[in-house]
Order: structure tokens, then sequence, then C-alpha cells
């Protein structure tokens, strides 16, 4: 723990700032819950949020980890942790179990990232890991079971008075408890509250699926294998690339890209693609990410245009998330064969049979119009049934190539309402 000093420190800093934000911070009465070990530093540091920062420096490397919303890395928390470490003011301590979970998954990766694909470097420490792992996540979704059996015997009357504090505390617990798909989810339930004057109802929704993602996995073993990969998958248990390369279902056929969203945040942005198979029929996603400010991987075709080649897909009861690994030149397509809003929302309605978490699914809707529906808008089908775009997504360019004639357009569909990504006027397509 004596290694570093406080010039080594400062030459981390991304910047003068950095380094200067750093000095101010490396003052032992801003922070709490701070310790060391031979392998890391970590502690609390409240900044102008009601919930202290949570900040680690993993010292071989270094690494590190901050719960700020900070894009700098390392960020002026961990430069004043660092700081204090060479000053000598960390005092030995146990690491705790946030700080554990995240050292064990950069192990995790690392060994993962130095063998062949379905090696094991270490067969007992890995087993040492997963039992580790199996037994964080238990406890933690065990006391997430508890909270949610005492909101429905105390009723969520008075809830949005105490829902962030209690939500946030929770999602920070699934945190440490491994369980990172359970943590998402609980942050959008702490979303819903007060969102609109349906908001209960909502929340309801939301913990209802947060339930049965947490009584399924208490029954994990009865479960059939291929419902079993997707509760592991929604709790947030990682699958190997490379596994699903060598192992996951190969399907070849001439893989259509429907279009595509981008979701950016301050610390990620997330990339879906969405196929679907000529002749298969099959659907596929291909989910891409890079950190914030960084590029993203190039696309493997432009909305409209046809891929001939081979998705391996991660196990599940209901398989969308792929690998393409064999891909030739990519081509136009002809407009893709549509549905109707009904036929649409029953294929929507079969994916939930399979997987009740799914959140989003792929239609593609034939001689639809845009028309206004409140102060949104909706597409429209020849019966009449519609289906509503999602609040605030500008409709121009839809209304641009419809010209009130009916059109053909892929979307993302979710339960807070449509997202078109692709329109089709004749054989042309147009991403939107």
């Amino acid at each position: 723990m004596g290694l570093w000093d406080v010039e080594q420190v400062l030459g981390l800093a991304s910047d003068a700032a950095s380094a200067k934000a750093g000095q101010g911070l490396a003052r032992g009465e801003k922070w709490s819950g701070t310790g060391a070990t031979e392998r890391a530093v970590w502690g609390l540091c409240q900044g102008s949020g009601k919930q202290p920062y949570q900040t680690a420096v993993e010292l071989v490397g270094p690494a590190y980890k901050c719960s700020c919303p900070s894009r700098k890395f390392p960020c002026k928390h961990a430069l004043g942790l660092m700081l204090l470490l060479a000053k000598g003011e960390l005092a030995a301590g146990d690491e705790p179990d946030w700080v554990k979970s995240w050292l064990d998954q950069r192990a995790e990766r690392a060994e993962r990232a130095e063998r062949k694909p379905g090696e094991v470097a270490d067969p007992l420490a890995a087993q040492e890991r997963a039992a580790r792992r199996a037994d964080r996540v238990s406890a933690g979704l065990a006391e997430l079971a508890g909270w949610l059996d005492d909101q429905v015997r105390e009723g969520l009357g008075g809830f949005d008075q105490r829902a962030y504090g209690e939500l946030h505390r929770l999602a920070a617990r699934m945190v440490d408890a491994q369980a990172p798909g359970v943590a998402g989810a609980v942050r959008r339930a702490a979303g819903a509250v007060g969102r609109g004057h349906g908001w209960p109802g909502e929340l309801l929704e939301e913990l209802s699926l947060i339930h049965l993602v947490v009584a399924a996995h208490a029954r994990l073993g009865e479960l059939p294998p291929s419902l079993a990969d997707t509760v592991q998958s929604r709790i947030g248990r990682p699958t190997e690339t490379a596994r699903v390369r060598l192992e996951g279902e190969q399907i070849q056929d001439d893989w259509l890209m429907l279009g595509r969203v981008i979701e950016p945040d301050d610390r990620l942005t997330v990339r879906r693609v969405w196929l679907r198979g000529a002749t298969t029929g099959r659907i596929g996603l291909i989910l891409t990410f890079a950190a914030a400010g960084r590029p993203l991987d190039p696309l493997p075709a432009r909305p409209g245009e046809a891929v001939p080649g081979t998705l391996a897909f991660y196990p599940g009861a209901l398989p969308m998330r792929a690998i393409l690994t064999q891909t030739d030149q990519r081509r136009q397509a002809p407009r893709p064969h549509g549905h109707t809003v009904r036929q649409a929302l029953t294929s929507y309605v079969e994916s939930l049979a399979a997987d009740p978490w799914n959140e989003r699914w792929p239609l593609v809707l034939h001689d639809v119009r845009p028309a206004r529906n409140g102060d949104g808008w909706a597409l429209v089908d020849e019966a009449g049934d519609g289906l509503e775009i999602l609040p605030g997504w500008d409709p121009l360019k839809l209304l641009a190539v419809s010209a009130g004639d009916p059109i053909t357009v892929a979307a993302e569909w979710n339960r807070a309402g449509l997202r078109p990504m692709t329109c089709w006027r004749d054989d042309r397509p147009v991403p939107l």
C-alpha cells in the first residue's frame, strides 16, 4: 500500500483541472467508509446528490470505479482517494461487497481474455468465484423478495414520498450482490414513480416483473434449461462471446437490416441493430456498446440492405441476441413483408409468452399512415387500428415520405410506445 507517492498520483490526472480537483478532495473529512488492502483502496465521497459516490481503485494497473457522472478517467474522486493513500491516511480494512464484486469481475474478465474459448485456467478458483457470486446473488435477491412482500402488505399509499431513497438503495444493493440486471429493473421502477397520473399502475407492473424474476431464480433448478438461461441473463450473469461463437445456435440466412436504435448517456452508448432472416423469418438483435464519447463499431449493413451470413444466438427461451459470425457482401433488398397492427401485436404477445421480461420487439407494419393522436402521433393501418409513437419522437421525415399514402415501417415496440426505425416508399428504404 505504500508504493504510490503524490507525484505519481498527480501524474495519472488527465488534465490540470482534474489534478487540482483531486487535491481538493484529498482530505479525510470529505470521505467515509474508507479502507485499503494490498490490491485496492475504496471510500464514499459525498457529492451534490443525496447518495455519496462509491469510489474504488485497483492498485495494479491501476483501474478505477466511481459512481459519479464524470467522463474523466481517473475522476477527481479516484485521484483524491489515491492521494489519501499516498499520504498514508487510509487504514487497512476488509473489502466491502461492492469492492469485492468489482475486483472479482475484473479478475474473471482478465482470465477469460488470457485463455482459449471454453478453457478454464484454474477450475478450482473459477468454482470458488462462481460459488461466491451465487451466494451474493441469492442473499441480495432474498433481501429484495422480503422488501417486495412488505410493499404488498403495506400498500403503495405514500410510496412516492420514500421511493427515491428506498429504490436507489435497493438498486445499489443489487449491484453489490452482482445482480446488475435486477438493479436496472429496480432503477426503471424508480423512474416510474410520480410520472403521470397512472404511475401507481406502471410501478406495480415493474415491481411484478421484478418479483417474477426473483421467484424464478429461487426455483432455478426446476426450470427448463432455456428458461433458466433467460432468468440468469435477466439477473445479469454474463455470457462469454467466445462461447456463443462456438456453442450458440447457428442460423444461416440473408439477414435484412430492419433498422437500428442508438441510446447515448453520460457513461455508455448502446446501439441495437434488428435483423430478420429472409428465409427463416428469425429475429436477430446485435448489441454494440461504447464508452461515452467513443465511436461505435461500423454497422454490418445499412437499413434496407441484406447481409448473407450466419448468426450465432445467445441461449435463452427467446433467443434474439446474436453475433454475426460469417458474412458475405451485403446487397440491397426488396421491401420486407409486413403485418397489420393486430398481427404485429400478436407476435409481441407471443414473445412475452416465451420471455415475460422481454422489453422490446421489432415490428414491420405494412400499409400504415402517420396520423395525429392527441398531442402525439400514431401509425394507423387500413383497418383503423393504430400504435402510438413514442412521445417526443420527431415525425417530420416519416410524414415527408408518406405524404398521406400508405407505407411500410419497421419499428421497435415497447410498453412506452413505438419507435420507427426505417420506412419504405415502394422499395426505397429511408432510415428514420
